[in-house]
């Protein structure tokens, strides 16, 4: 078991849709992207998403896990933009974007 289901933890999801005339687009039309984060510390415990090839989805993740969502995409814009150049970047984090947003309206509702 996940060391991050021990903690006050949940489980958001958000999806962007793929720019047309990419070769990813061909794959497939949208990007989702699942976030577990831990509600107390607002940091990203584990997080997935819908590529075909898994090697892209374990190289977002392992730039995400760890990272603060305290204020918003402060902290995962810029790591993201220099680290992932692969086609659909702006698609990545409009979809990690609506995740977190998703988080925090919910969290702001509380």
């Amino acid at each position: 078991m996940e060391g991050w289901a021990q903690k006050n933890t949940v489980l958001t999801a958000g999806f962007a849709q793929i720019p047309k005339g990419t070769t990813l687009y061909e794959v497939s039309t949208i990007v989702g992207c699942v976030l577990i984060i831990d509600a107390d510390h607002d940091l990203i415990c584990d997080a997935s998403f819908t590529f075909v090839m898994e090697k892209t989805s374990e190289f977002l993740v392992a730039l995400l896990v760890g990272k603060s969502i305290a204020n918003g995409m402060k902290e995962i814009t810029p790591v993201v933009q220099e680290r992932f150049l692969g086609p659909g970047q702006g698609a990545v984090l409009q979809a990690i974007r609506a995740a977190v947003d998703r988080y925090h309206e919910k969290k702001n509702l509380s």
